[in-house]
């Protein structure tokens, strides 16, 4: 027993990671051309401008996809490339482009997973007040609605959003993403609120819309792990894991404010403890629009943080990590177990099938003298975390699927171009791909189900 018969194995990009061509046939403006090219907010004033150029390599790179043995890609679409100023007016080569995505992936037999929002917000709404103003779940619900309506004959599976917990934590109240605010809460949290009340209404456009409509979630969150297999420590853990706690720096970190509403249609009390004063007026009355069924509950999980049961049983306490435990290139400790416990504590709140939307690493990888990319640090990481997610499914948690963060290296936000996730190598001179031994790798294991980790 292992993988069920028809997981979902896949690859993930993001459209401003990937794509280039920042400014170039109608595309409007988004807060990340204007964040990067703000200088000090992104390492040595990288932008994504032309990043992999994935705009203009797009044949190339689905060929090179096939070839890796891809079979499920989520991508994210561009809201400014299709709706320049947000709302109104649709650039019609913008959909091209998308048109040309997808139906190049269908033609080799890959299933397209389309991500809606991944942080490249139209500055033109950005403008008019962005997530703070109440129209702009309005906003979105228009531009879903044009997504299905194009897209949805050939695409069928949707995530409107990608980790909410950071384009509103790190854009709006840290200030270390775009737009770069730091906002106080009585302004973040009616954004987080109308975020997921346009989530709800892009459920129900594209169930209206699209025939036969898979419709996912991915957010983030802190992953807590109980330190022993005592029952006391996985209870600590799991209490953990959908905790808010008081400290500023980490409350907007969790599960349970993002997800809670969405799966079960209220926001956790201790979440109304904090922040209840400070929702927008009339919040009673849009649970029932933001509570929606999900086909698959995603999450992006890549390490995590061990807890044990406090003295006397009375709540959790965080166990640091033993010095000298292995970590990635992003300095993120490498926690294989995290990808049993985090499927394991959420199917067990959420009871929906759960998706691994985003799980891999930053290595610091080079070219070889042989010509190839070898990356033993990213297949060791990769196999121990799968056979975690493994684990979870032979002990009868509804794993569906699992997409490696991510196909390409890209842009990665506020970290430009220094940090390389990708198990494919991208000159970013010279715009030359190099699959890395990792995907040759991964291409196996999608091969086989799983059954050679």
């Amino acid at each position: 027993m292992g993988f069920r018969d028809d997981f979902i194995w896949g690859a993930a990009t993001a459209s401003y990671q990937v794509e280039g061509a920042a400014y170039e046939d109608g595309r409007g403006v988004s807060v990340w051309d204007r964040f990067s090219h703000t200088p000090g907010r992104v390492f040595e004033g990288h932008t994504g401008d032309v990043s992999c150029d994935h705009y203009h390599l797009l044949e190339s790179d689905l060929d090179l996809m096939a070839s890796l043995g891809i079979r499920n890609y989520r991508f994210s679409v561009s809201w400014p490339r299709l709706m320049p100023e947000g709302t109104g007016k649709v650039n019609e080569k913008g959909v091209s482009f998308y048109n040309r995505m997808i139906d190049g992936l269908v033609r080799r037999g890959i299933r397209p997973f389309m991500t809606l929002f991944h942080w490249d917000y139209p500055v033109a709404l950005q403008q008019r007040g962005s997530w703070e103003n109440p129209d702009s779940p309005n906003w979105f619900e228009d531009f879903v609605a044009l997504c299905a309506k194009r897209f949805g004959d050939r695409v069928h599976d949707f995530i409107p959003f990608n980790e909410p917990q950071c384009f509103i934590g790190l854009g709006y109240a840290a200030g270390a993403h775009a737009p770069g605010l730091m906002l106080p809460l009585d302004a973040v949290i009616p954004m987080s609120h109308h975020v997921l009340l346009a989530n709800g209404k892009a459920v129900d456009v594209l169930r209206q819309t699209v025939r036969g409509a898979r419709v996912s979630y991915a957010p983030c969150g802190d992953m807590m792990m109980p330190l022993t297999q005592v029952r006391e420590d996985i209870d600590a853990a799991r209490t953990a894991y959908f905790d808010i706690p008081e400290d500023d720096d980490r409350r907007l970190w969790n599960v349970s404010w993002w997800s809670d509403p969405v799966m079960l249609g209220e926001y956790p009390k201790q979440g109304l403890k904090h922040f209840e004063r400070f929702l927008p007026k009339g919040w009673e009355q849009d649970l029932s629009a933001i509570h929606r069924k999900l086909d698959y509950y995603g999450q992006n999980i890549y390490c995590g943080r061990y807890v044990k049961a406090a003295p006397n049983l009375r709540g959790w306490e965080e166990v640091p990590h033993l010095p000298g435990i292995a970590k990635t290139a992003s300095e993120w400790p490498v926690t294989p177990d995290c990808l049993y416990w985090g499927p394991r504590f959420l199917y067990e709140r959420y009871r929906t099938p759960i998706l691994i939307t985003e799980n891999g690493m930053a290595s610091h990888d080079a070219v070889s003298l042989d010509g190839q990319v070898h990356d033993p640090s990213r297949e060791n990481y990769l196999h121990r975390y799968l056979r975690a997610l493994r684990r979870a499914a032979e002990e009868g948690i509804d794993v569906a699927g699992y997409f490696q963060w991510t196909l390409f290296d890209n842009f990665e936000w506020a970290k430009g171009y220094s940090e390389r996730f990708g198990m494919v190598y991208v000159d970013f001179q010279t715009l030359e791909r190099i699959p890395k031994d990792s995907a040759f790798w991964y291409r196996e294991v999608m091969k086989t189900n799983g059954s050679n980790l």
